[in-house]
């Protein structure tokens, strides 16, 4: 079982229940008569209004259903995963909610679509209903197709019908409007991988480092399969054919980025941000997302949509709905971005030289620099495979400083404090802001007593006190007490080997009492370092080799 699911023939009336009973659900209703009729249709509709309908294959979700809802769709209709819904199920929508108004069927152009609401639409005219139908066929993958796909532009469609309608326009206005929208919208979709269809294996279509570009939303193959070298790289191809058919440069337009699944929030940041900073950039009043709005099951991919805007739209667009599923849309502005507080202004340090210290930072910044992949591999069996990443990170903001001449590597108490600013600034995880921790207390200690001594034991104090772990608790401190102890006691390189006797000995230890490792079962543990106290046991390795290669008397 790699799918959350009892079985494939009841996924689809499952999770439409499960709608209906979420708080998301509130407002709608379903017809009785599954599994054959999955329609989903509004508690209060007012059938003296046009009613705007909408549905296809399941899998695609929170399309349709999760447009239902005051300002969009007066009902949805949903067949099996990625299969058209029956004639009989568009049929009784249509009589659900159409009153003497009319119904206006807005369809994605499939021909299994078209052809079963078309035959509904014709059944529901023989019994007296008015009823129109539009085509959506928005996807521009592939220039010369007879019948472009109908993909997520088709929600820009439903927002604008479902305004007017709401808003007591005729049949005739509403289907005008949306016939004009549709025409005015352009999508493209683009993914890393193909879908899966419950009870199926997922295709293997694609090899590393690549994506296709111009895909529907059934698993399709895309139009073209491309070199997926960065969102940039992506969005910029993307950018270029979405644009083609535009008008000017002057044609305002509103955009909808829309997760086909399983992209992650923070990669659907990034892509949002390089839509933004591309040739479209500059035309984009209107954003919309990112959302998982029109999904194609779990495909990791998105797709984005443009309409052109008017001020019909532009209202349309903006009204506000009932449907839970929509996201407002903002105009875009600027970024905010104000200025920190006076008191997070940083101190400034006055750089200074020391042969002797200047090659012991470098030593330690160009071992974990060089160690980030060994790192972050041990930190993943008993993590979360960041350690390496965050000790690299921290040596590449000191190593930075250092090729500027700007740390005070002639006053140990300033380069303390310097190095414990920069590293809380610039380094995340709770190694980072550990070793900010201790380098600032050791620095404060160490103006205030001019004591090595005291301010070593200030700063493991410090650690003690607010990372909550001792000696003993699988932590770097497991390297970096004993290295102190031994650099107190006698040399540099005695501090080096004690902390690598630290380090191999939490290999033994099969119960962490602080961090990550504090989740995971003995077993994992028995035999793994700890990363952490590796991580410092290479620290004081390379400063020991660097303090011996300039000479000790330096």
């Amino acid at each position: 079982m790699n799918r959350f699911l009892n079985a494939r023939e009841t996924i689809v009336t499952e999770a439409i229940d499960g709608l209906l009973s979420g708080s998301s659900g509130r407002h709608l209703a379903r017809l009785d008569g599954y599994p054959h009729i999955k329609v989903v249709i509004r508690k209060d509709w007012d059938r003296s209004k046009v009613a705007v309908v909408s549905g296809g294959g399941a899998g695609h979700e929170p399309a349709h259903a999760g447009f239902v809802g005051r300002g969009m769709l007066a009902g949805a209709v949903s067949g099996e995963v990625f299969a058209s819904p029956s004639v009989d199920a568009v049929l009784a929508c249509i009589l659900s909610v159409t009153g003497d108004a009319g119904c206006l069927l807005i369809v994605k152009n499939y021909t299994g679509d078209r052809l079963n609401f078309g035959l509904a639409a014709e059944k529901a005219k023989q019994l007296g209903c008015q009823v129109e139908m539009i085509i959506v066929s928005d996807d521009i993958a592939i220039p010369a197709a007879a019948k472009p796909r109908g993909i997520a532009g088709t929600l820009f469609v439903h927002k604008i019908a479902g305004h007017l309608a709401e808003a007591g326009s005729d049949l005739r206005t509403v289907k005008e409007a949306a016939q004009d929208a549709a025409g005015a919208i352009r999508s493209l979709g683009v993914s890393l991988s193909a879908c899966t269809i419950p009870g199926q294996k997922m295709a293997g279509r694609l090899g590393e480092g690549e994506a296709e570009l111009g895909l529907g939303i059934h698993g399709e193959p895309g139009a073209a399969v491309i070199e997926a070298r960065s969102v940039k790289h992506i969005v910029d191809l993307m950018a270029d054919q979405l644009s083609a058919g535009l008008g000017s440069g002057e044609t305002r337009l509103g955009l909808l980025v829309n997760n086909l699944g399983s992209v992650t929030p923070m990669e659907m940041g990034v892509i949002v941000n390089e839509v933004l900073h591309s040739r479209l950039g500059q035309q984009i009043e209107l954003v919309f997302g990112p959302a998982p709005l029109m999904t194609s099951l779990d495909m990791n991919g998105f797709s984005l949509s443009l309409i052109e805007l008017n001020d019909a739209r532009r209202q349309a667009l903006l009204s506000p709905v009932e449907a839970t599923a929509w996201l407002p849309g903002r105009r875009l502005e600027p970024k905010t971005i104000l200025p920190l507080p006076k008191a997070m202004a940083a101190s400034v340090f006055q750089g200074s030289a020391s042969k002797k210290t200047a090659a012991v930072v470098r030593g330690i910044c160009d071992v974990l620099i060089q160690k980030e992949p060994e790192l972050n591999a041990l930190d993943a069996k008993v993590g979360d495979g960041d350690t390496g990443t965050t000790f690299a990170t921290a040596a590449r903001s000191v190593m930075d400083r250092l090729t500027a001449a700007a740390l005070p590597l002639a006053h140990p108490d300033q380069l303390c404090l310097a190095i414990g600013e920069l590293l809380g600034k610039t380094t995340g995880g709770s190694s980072g802001v550990l070793l900010s921790i201790f380098f600032t207390a050791a620095g404060t200690e160490m103006k205030r007593s001019r004591s090595l001594r005291g301010a070593f034991g200030k700063g493991i104090a410090a650690l003690q006190h607010y990372g909550g772990a001792h000696l003993g608790d699988r932590t770097m401190l497991d390297a970096l007490v004993p290295a102190i102890d031994a650099l107190e006691q006698g040399s540099l390189h005695a501090a080096a080997a004690a902390a690598q006797r630290g380090a191999d000995a939490t290999a033994s230890m099969t119960k962490a009492h602080a961090g990550r490792s504090s989740y995971v079962t003995a077993a994992n543990l028995k035999g793994v370092t700890d990363p952490g106290a590796t991580a410092v046991a290479l620290a004081f390795l390379a400063a020991a080799a660097a303090q011996l290669d300039v000479g000790e008397t330096t």
